[in-house]
């Protein structure tokens, strides 16, 4: 017998290790994509569930007060600018009339629109993209709007007249009665 090649090869040859890494590259850029679409749809569900917690937070308070002076919750412009910090802020034993606690209501409402409650750094850190925030009460039925800038585009709703209009704007629409 002549000694050299055989005609069996062992191992593998340079493309079947080509083909597996491919294979596996595929694979591992999946993976990444899919992680980076699951971080995207976490941050728009956050959004729309504090959107959703702070409409709530509103009727709350409304439930909370004098349902004679509720038409002063009305306005289209929360979150805009930040209103002035009320001068009675009813947390202390001292008289505190309905028309106080709602002033600080709305103030209170508005930090969290704009995310003004959580500060890092000295700027806002908290709160939704864009808020904007729209109350309208009449004979016991509230509408509580809360608008937001989404990160995508998409068909505006066109249901409020609440926030800037645009593919971008995002909505939760909450409707009680308070009596």
């Amino acid at each position: 017998m002549k000694q050299g090649y055989s005609q069996q090869s062992k191992g593998m040859t340079f493309i079947e290790v080509l083909v597996a890494l491919v294979i596996i590259v595929t694979g591992i850029l999946g993976a990444v994509a899919m992680q980076a679409t699951a971080k995207k749809a976490s941050f728009d569900a956050m959004q729309r569930s504090l959107a959703s917690s702070l409409a709530q937070d509103m009727i709350e308070r409304m439930r909370g007060n004098d349902p004679a002076i509720l038409g002063n919750y009305n306005g289209t412009d929360y979150g805009e600018t930040l209103d002035a910090e009320p001068s009675n802020r009813c947390n202390t034993s001292a008289g505190c009339v309905a028309a106080d606690l709602v002033t600080n209501d709305k103030y209170e409402w508005e930090l969290a629109l704009m995310g003004a409650d959580v500060q890092s750094s000295g700027s806002n850190a908290g709160g939704l993209v864009g808020a904007r925030g729209c109350i309208s009460h009449s004979l016991g039925a509230v509408t509580v709007i809360v608008s937001w800038q989404g990160r995508d585009e998409i068909a505006d709703s066109d249901k409020g007249t609440c926030g800037a209009a645009g593919k971008k704007r995002r909505q939760v629409i909450v409707q009680a009665f308070v009596i």
